[in-house]
């Protein structure tokens, strides 16, 4: 059984998404082990703790010296005994030290179809204004795995999302993240716990299914 720990920053919908496709089967052999936000006034604590998952919240005010968080932040990760740590909606820059303990072993969601709109500055509401602003006529997320760089990790999944005529950062965020994000990142989420998923020379490789 795949150990998941959640890191969240926000209202947790794709937390939700995971646990809907636990509940559904549609994610097989993995549970949600534990819950970490940075912000204690996350919606998703509260969705944790409906679900009965433990949940903690580490916070830079907390531990105001950077080395302090990052290994409140490992030692939180360690103590859950976590196989794969889960980014999302996480706002938070994961330190050099969470990385080199869990390489691919950390993925990540991103409201945007990787290289385009990524990278430092590019989260929440900022990545579909800005596709907006260019243009683009098709948009969509991707589930890559996280390693030092910001959006950098090789790409496990992407889905594609139509922008429309008429459409507002905050329409396009829903529509981004009701037809690609809550359906990728249980997908991608079901492919490595069921050991389908490889990494060589900084690409993905998905399995048959056996």
């Amino acid at each position: 059984m795949l150990r998941l720990t959640v890191m969240v920053s926000g209202g947790g919908t794709n937390l939700q998404a995971i646990l809907d496709g636990i509940a559904s089967g549609g994610i097989r052999g993995a549970k949600v082990v534990k819950v970490i936000s940075n912000s204690r006034k996350a919606y998703a604590l509260e969705r944790a703790a409906k679900a009965g998952i433990p949940a903690e919240c580490i916070t830079r005010r907390d531990h105001p010296e950077p080395e302090q968080f990052n290994r409140a932040l490992l030692a939180s990760l360690q103590e859950a005994r976590t196989d794969l740590v889960v980014l999302a909606g996480c706002l938070v820059v994961i330190p050099q030290i969470v990385v080199d303990a869990y390489p691919n072993r950390i993925i990540n969601i991103h409201p945007a179809l990787i290289p385009s709109f990524c990278g430092t500055g590019y989260y929440g509401l900022g990545v579909h204004e800005a596709a907006l602003k260019r243009g683009v006529k098709v948009t969509g997320a991707t589930v890559h795995f996280v390693d030092g760089g910001t959006d950098t990790g090789p790409i496990i999944l992407q889905k594609a999302v139509e922008i429309r005529e008429g459409d507002t950062p905050e329409v396009l965020q829903r529509r981004v993240m009701e037809e690609a994000e809550w359906v990728i990142l249980p997908k991608a989420i079901d492919l490595i716990a069921n050991g389908r998923v490889t990494v060589a020379d900084g690409r993905v490789h998905i399995l048959e299914e056996r």
